[in-house]
């Protein structure tokens, strides 16, 4: 946890990519407090805000407590993680035959 909050504390730009919720949601978020917030998040899961889980819980929600900035970029994606978090990485990565980033 320590390594964590210093590896924050000293980055010059900072995200989250959460998957699911619970205990590894609060360390990544709470070490994005000690440097007043992320600067880009992404929450994927299927938690729904009206259930009062903590992975219903919305970016809004961590931009209230100072884990994300305000202002910067966050979405939440209503998705199961294992499934759609393979599709980002490789939408993300993933290259054509020229070298050209693959996507629209």
């Amino acid at each position: 946890i320590r390594s964590l909050n210093a590896l924050a504390m000293t980055a010059k730009k900072a995200g989250m990519i959460i998957l699911g919720g619970g205990v590894c949601k609060h360390q990544v978020a709470n070490a994005m407090l000690m440097r007043n917030g992320a600067d880009y998040s992404v929450y994927i899961n299927t938690g729904q805000e009206f259930d009062g889980s903590d992975s219903g819980a919305r970016p809004d929600e961590a931009v209230s407590w100072g884990k994300i900035r305000a202002g910067s970029e966050s979405v939440k994606v209503y998705a199961d993680a294992t499934l759609v978090f393979p599709l980002l990485v490789a939408a993300t990565f993933a290259r054509d035959r020229e070298g050209q980033k693959a996507g629209p």
